[in-house]
């Protein structure tokens, strides 16, 4: 079998790999877990050094990382260069703060001593998505390593490249051979890899249906699971709300990585006296965005990762469009052998249509309006997903409530575009997934969190 990388800009092929078979999988698992039983037992000093090794590494070659994502999946190369930047800062985050992290935590008990210690649990199988197919990778390595952890890789099949070259940065960094690896492989082996008695946990991020394979799979064999899943993002704008600031970050927000993002805003649910106004900005801003060849330092919107993709995107515009949504920018397919979908927007956007009920993955705005405030929340919280939201308002008090009791989500912005940051905890609700990436939350999740009594 063979893996084949493909332009999305051109149509055209750029490389064939050959993929592992299951012996040779069984084989870098194994020797993954060899070189964990020496990783376990190295201090948070040389964890640290070698972190910010890696993030110098990443900046090292932050151009023609950015033009590799860029020919692979479509990524604008301006964007590209900031998922470098982040990846690199990750890494110096958990150099900085992993020892702190998992310090002995003392309890008061009647021992003499007690505590809470937080120990490595093994090889971790990352399975990964390729619409940010550096930074899903490091937020899930960084952390691993820094607990004493090892990994291996099963990335998405268009962003071979990127796989490859993950595991070159964590050797040229300096990390111990085989701490790290990429396995080139389809979907069909990832049952067998989860089933490897040495692989101890799962971290996933894509798909719904991708999330509950894995953790099924992975929960026939006990073994932990961590799930990112879909989104579909509402921004509620209130009428209080400084519409030129809510319609410029809603813009950028839904226009990230050409509107591949889980938690892009999808949904914009605007209260009825400000609708028309808000509408119109946002119209004017979207019309204002270059799409374009994603090498091209002034694109804002590249290609979509693929052609599949981009089709079936179409697909769920047009059916929203029959049923009763309207087209009022974008909507079109130019024709070509390539994946670019135009920035679109469609209002009077209802219940029972795919721009209300479905995650649209791609650079489609959904403008919803809402009666009042409490019809907007209504509306917001009418979602199987719970990944991210927003809440644009003028009265910060009021906002905070809205995004710390009432959104169900994830994480809630008040005048902001949600974003992760290694600081802050991420992850979903719902059928947006569960367990936590990043901070102090994310490394916990694969440590065993061990209790030490002394009588």
């Amino acid at each position: 079998m063979s893996i084949v990388s493909i332009n999305p800009t051109s149509g055209e092929q750029i490389k064939t790999y050959d993929t592992l078979t299951l012996d040779d999988v069984n084989r870098k698992i194994e020797q993954t877990h060899q070189a964990w039983n020496s990783w376990k037992k190295s201090g948070h000093a040389e964890r640290s050094r070698l972190l910010t090794n890696m993030a110098g590494v990443l900046r090292k070659h932050r151009q023609p990382l950015a033009t590799l994502m860029a020919n692979e999946m479509g990524k604008p190369v301006i964007q590209g260069l900031d998922e470098i930047e982040k990846c690199a800062v990750c890494c110096e985050y958990y150099a900085a703060n992993a020892p702190a992290h998992l310090a002995d935590r003392v309890i008061e008990t009647e021992a003499s001593r007690s505590y809470a210690s937080f120990q490595p649990l093994g090889v971790i199988l990352a399975v990964m998505p390729w619409n940010f197919p550096l930074w899903q990778v490091f937020r899930f390595l960084a952390p691993a390593l820094a607990a004493g952890n090892c990994g291996v890789l099963k990335h998405a099949s268009n962003v071979p490249g990127c796989a490859l070259a993950i595991e070159q940065i964590v050797n040229e960094a300096g990390f111990p051979e085989h701490v790290f690896q990429t396995l080139l492989i389809g979907s069909n082996l990832i049952d067998k890899v989860i089933e490897n008695q040495h692989i101890k946990a799962v971290t996933l991020t894509g798909s719904n249906n991708a999330g509950i394979a894995v953790a099924s799979k992975a929960g026939t064999f006990l073994k932990r699971t961590v799930l990112e899943l879909g989104g579909s993002d509402a921004y509620v704008v209130l009428a209080d709300a400084d519409l030129e600031h809510a319609a410029e970050t809603c813009v950028g927000s839904r226009l990230i990585n050409s509107g591949q993002s889980c938690i892009a805003a999808k949904r914009f649910i605007v209260e009825a006296p400000v609708a028309e106004a808000f509408t119109q900005m946002f119209l004017k801003k979207m019309q204002e965005k270059v799409v374009g060849d994603p090498l091209a330092l002034s694109t804002d919107v590249g290609p979509q990762a693929r052609q599949d993709l981009r089709d079936e995107l179409h697909n769920q515009v047009l059916k929203s469009i029959e049923k009763g949504a309207s087209c009022i920018l974008g909507g079109t397919v130019a024709p070509g052998k390539h994946a670019f979908y135009p920035p679109t927007i469609l209002t009077n956007v209802q219940p029972g249509m795919p721009a209300y009920d479905e995650e649209l993955f791609g650079p489609v705005a959904s403008i919803i309006t809402a009666k009042d405030e409490a019809d907007a929340l209504r509306i917001a919280n009418d979602s199987d997903f719970g990944l991210g939201s927003a809440v644009f308002t003028s009265n910060k008090e009021k906002g905070e409530n809205i995004a710390r009791n009432i959104l169900e989500a994830g994480s809630s912005y008040v005048n902001e575009r949600v974003k992760s940051d290694p600081r802050l905890p991420f992850g979903g609700i719902k059928n947006s997934g569960y367990g936590r990436e990043l901070s102090s939350f994310g490394i916990h999740e694969f440590v065993n969190i061990k209790t030490v009594y002394i009588k």
